[in-house]
């Protein structure tokens, strides 16, 4: 992971507090584990025995540790701390803790492909009969999240293997909910027969960015043979209690540093107003406004907004006007001893777009109503 400045970590925060306020309105429970686990619990997911080269491992008193790649076992011990019961299925855990992957030097690649990374990691514990809503959630989800960035995105199914692992028939009962899912969503998908992993079948979904390019972020995986390595299980409603949950790991966002990445392309600099760090410029029209100038700054700054002032002598009115637009703030605030006098500021955008003048409690008030409403057209909005 790169170093995250003011500016660059203004592009996180909302990306993921957004993403958060979704998993929370969507019965998730968000959750935090451990960094680091015995090398036990990697080899009862079978991690240990397929992917340790990719791990950081070290040694403590003889027994060997690791920093997590991936949250489902960390999720599988939340599971099964308690017995559980068909009635608070399903079970909906997300975390958004730190990964580590130690990746090939040679793989490496700014921030798409990095060691340390953040990921909406989330794990549905469910029944098999509860799939297809589940799947059915999950699409809704990421159609939320990728509409508010603007992106739209191919899906495609992958099933059975030929080195599949389970029964058929649960394998069969499976892939009918995720089609089922997929055709009631209506959305063009499209099969990969004998793609999915040898643990379940999966959806895969990619997102498309301005210039054409496919990006694969999020993905739906059904998991049959994980419940079964940790033996968890939950009371049936016939009251068989050795039932095994089916895990659906599940990610919208991915790596979130490679979602700023997709999305800074994306945007090619033009950040919409909500994820903007440069969101207002105040330029004062004269010295004795200065004074002025920095109060509305504050006043933004204080109601939630990234603002900055321009109080450089050597350039002109015309000039900051300029810099500020060449630098992509939303909303450039311009005053004088008029708006002084009002208690206002004169509105322009980026774009050149002049609102006139607005009084600075009716500006904040627009602004944070179009903040809120995650538009990727304020400044036309406003």
């Amino acid at each position: 992971m790169g170093c995250s400045t003011v500016q660059s970590f203004t592009y996180v925060s909302p990306v993921v507090s957004s993403a958060e306020e979704e998993y929370h309105q969507r019965s998730f429970m968000e959750v935090l584990s451990p960094n680091v686990y015995s090398s036990k619990l990697w080899e009862t997911s079978r991690h240990w025995q397929h992917y340790s080269d990719n791990m950081f491992t070290f040694d403590i008193d003889k027994d060997t540790f690791a920093l997590k790649p991936m949250n489902c076992p960390g999720h599988c011990l939340m599971f099964a701390h308690r017995p559980r019961s068909w009635r608070e299925m399903p079970i909906r855990f997300a975390d958004f803790g730190a990964l580590h992957r130690n990746e090939p030097s040679g793989t490496l690649h700014g921030l798409t492909h990095v060691r340390r990374f953040q990921q909406d990691d989330a794990h549905i514990f469910c029944t098999v009969e509860q799939i297809e809503e589940e799947i059915k959630g999950c699409l809704q989800f990421l159609q939320s999240v990728y509409s508010t960035f603007g992106f739209s995105f191919q899906l495609n199914l992958s099933t059975r293997p030929e080195n599949f692992l389970g029964e058929v028939e649960i394998w069969d009962e499976a892939e009918k909910q995720l089609q089922n899912s997929l055709m009631e969503f209506g959305k063009p998908w499209k099969m990969n027969p004998g793609d999915g992993a040898f643990y379940g079948p999966k959806i895969d979904i990619k997102i498309k960015d301005a210039i054409g390019r496919y990006h694969q972020c999020a993905t739906i995986q059904l998991d049959f043979q994980l419940p079964v390595r940790f033996n968890l299980t939950y009371v049936s409603k016939d009251g068989d209690d050795k039932k095994n949950p089916v895990i659906i790991h599940r990610a919208i966002l991915g790596s979130v540093e490679r979602m700023i990445a997709i999305l800074s392309e994306n945007y090619g600099g033009k950040w919409p107003f909500w994820l903007s760090p440069r969101q207002v410029m105040v330029i004062p029209v004269e010295p004795t406004c200065e004074k002025y100038a920095l109060q509305v700054s504050t006043e933004f700054f204080e109601e939630g907004f990234m603002a900055d002032v321009d109080l450089d002598h050597s350039c002109t009115l015309n000039k900051k006007i300029q810099n500020a637009q060449l630098d992509q703030y939303n909303f450039i605030l311009v005053v004088g001893e008029k708006e002084k006098t009002n208690n206002a500021v004169n509105v322009r955008t980026r774009d050149n777009k002049i609102h006139g003048e607005i009084s600075v409690t009716s500006a904040i008030d627009k602004l944070k109503n179009l903040k809120k409403s995650r538009t990727l057209n304020a400044e036309e909005e406003f």
